[in-house]
Parts: structure tokens; C-alpha cells; sequence
């Protein structure tokens, strides 16, 4: 299933956020678009729109940054977001211990630039490809496995 979205300001993105946070998803989401079409600011509210309320950081020079969220009925959701854009070489991904996140249960993994490792990480539950089209717009295409 695909849905192709057009968001033309931030609170749209926001909207879409909290869709997508109450779809308690699982598994792999992996986000992909030029940079600065805004996947880091999709997470960020994603996150906020599932009950986070600290920082949300870039995970650009971490690659993984660990989200615990306590969902309203008092359970804790494990939450990963990764960039892969400066991974060197896929294999750092063992070695980091990415492949025991997802085994993790109820957990979600949301990875920008995914492509970077595609045939090293298992496939996802869901696509998000981010178009910029202007400095306000975007075109969301969600595709569900």
C-alpha cells in the first residue's frame, strides 16, 4: 500500500507525525530523501507525537541515537533512529550491535539512509521518501510492506 502525501508547512509535518505515532508501528521504518528534505525533522516530531520530551539529536555522527518511551499505558517503547550516511562500511553495523535493536521486541528502528547498508539490514515494515520540492514543501510517499 502507498499514500503519497503533500505537506506545505511544518505543521503538517507535525500531523503527519502524530499519524504515524499512533500507528505504534514496529520493525524497520526507513526514511529516504536528499539532505535537508527533512527526514531528522519527521523523527524528531515522530518521536515528540509518541510521548518523548527531551532533545532529539541528530544521529549523524553517532549513527544510532536510544529512545525509551513510556507509552499511556505505562509500557516503555525501545526507539532507534539512525543515520547511516557517514557508515564506512556496512559491517560497522555488527560491530555497533545494530542487529540486536531490532530483535528487541515492540521496538521501532527508524533509519535515514538506509541505502547506504540495504543488503546487510533486513527489509522494512515501512518506507518514507521525502521530496523537497520547495523551503516549505514536501511530497511524503509512505509505502507499507
Amino acid at each position: 500500500m502507498n499514500k503519497t502525501i503533500l505537506l506545505k508547512s511544518e505543521t503538517d509535518t507535525q500531523a503527519l507525525a502524530k499519524e504515524l505515532a499512533e500507528m505504534n508501528l514496529t520493525g524497520s521504518v526507513w526514511l529516504s530523501g536528499d539532505l535537508g528534505a527533512g527526514k531528522t525533522t519527521l523523527t524528531r516530531y515522530w518521536l515528540q507525537a509518541m510521548g518523548h520530551t527531551g532533545a532529539v539529536k541528530s544521529p549523524t555522527f553517532t549513527l544510532v541515537e536510544p529512545y525509551r518511551i513510556t507509552q499511556d499505558d505505562g509500557t516503555i517503547k525501545p526507539v532507534y533512529h539512525a543515520d547511516l550516511y557517514r557508515l564506512n562500511d556496512p559491517e560497522e553495523l555488527e560491530f555497533i550491535g545494530f542487529y540486536e535493536y531490532q530483535d528487541e521486541p515492540n521496538s521501532l528502528v527508524i533509519i535515514e539512509w538506509a541505502s547506504r547498508a540495504a543488503g546487510y539490514l533486513t527489509p522494512p515494515n515501512a518506507s518514507i521518501d521525502i521530496k523537497r520540492l520547495d523551503d516549505e514543501q514536501r511530497e511524503v510517499t509512505i509505502s507499507f510492506a
